[in-house]
């Protein structure tokens, strides 16, 4: 699809598997279950998608998946499975080579998403988009080099620590346009300080909706993910991006969604619905 003056492509870096009841928090498994069926290990089935906009100057990178660079014990805790696809692997289907990239727009600091930010050239780790500036809230980075206990063993520092050290990451602080066209906007639910994007012209609207609403049926605001630092901000959060999304139609890309890449919210009795679901 093009908005602007991007063209714009889903990018797909694997599957992985999280704790059912992880990811749906105070849900009961017997309603949950219902939306994502769970495998023997309580596990449900998630993909990780990024984001690509291409213009004639730019190509930019929204988030970077789970990587590669793992050991097999975490590989099989997480069924990370690349056997369908990587981020390098997509990118080039799509004649995209990795010193293509001029931005890496980081969500936040989670392993999830930026697993694919650095790789392993001769023994040493390196970024892995040699010539792109990577762009991430000031706060949150804050945050990420030391979080709390109960968040901690979301973030790998590996995975951003070579980025400040190449002097290629950049803070964003009080920005709230990346260019004319990609609006910034933060939410602290999840973690403190998430960006995300929004892109529009005149007839299109496309929102990146990160660890927002990361499926599908967490557009229901009760199904928040226990990883979450503070439900009542997601929730509020959610409900406030719902409303809007739904008012003006905007499409919502689902990153962890392994069914639904793209989806049209409308409101319902009790609850927002799905009035449509697009591929992107």
């Amino acid at each position: 699809m093009k908005i602007g003056k991007y063209n714009i492509y889903s990018i797909d870096t694997g599957s992985f598997r999280l704790d059912g009841g992880a990811m749906y928090g105070v849900v009961p498994k017997v309603i949950w279950e219902r939306s994502s069926i769970p495998d023997s290990r309580n596990r449900i089935q998630l993909c990780s998608r990024s984001l690509l906009l291409c213009s004639k100057d730019r190509n930019i990178l929204v988030d970077t998946g789970m990587g590669l660079l793992w050991e097999e014990k975490h590989r099989d805790m997480y069924a990370i499975d690349n056997s369908e696809s990587t981020l390098i692997e997509s990118l080039k289907k799509i004649g995209t080579d990795p010193a293509d990239i001029t931005d890496v727009f980081l969500t936040h600091l989670h392993f999830d998403h930026t697993g694919g930010c650095t790789e392993i050239q001769n023994g040493r780790r390196i970024p892995a988009f040699p010539n792109a500036l990577y762009y991430i809230q000031k706060e949150h980075y804050q945050w990420a080099i030391n979080p709390s206990k109960k968040d901690r063993g979301s973030f790998i520092p590996e995975y951003f620590s070579v980025l400040m050290q190449s002097g290629i990451l950049r803070f964003l602080d009080d920005e709230k346009y990346l260019d004319d066209e990609i609006e910034i906007l933060t939410f602290s639910g999840h973690t403190p300080r998430q960006q995300t994007i929004k892109i529009a012209d005149s007839y299109s609207t496309l929102f990146f909706a990160a660890d927002i609403i990361p499926i599908c049926s967490h557009i229901k605001i009760p199904y928040i993910m226990a990883y979450d630092l503070q439900p009542a901000y997601t929730a509020a959060e959610k409900e406030a991006v719902l409303t809007t999304a739904a008012d003006e139609n905007w499409l919502i890309f689902l990153q962890h969604d392994p069914f639904n890449q793209g989806i049209r919210v409308k409101k319902g009795k009790s609850s927002f619905e799905v009035s449509a679901r697009e591929q992107i």
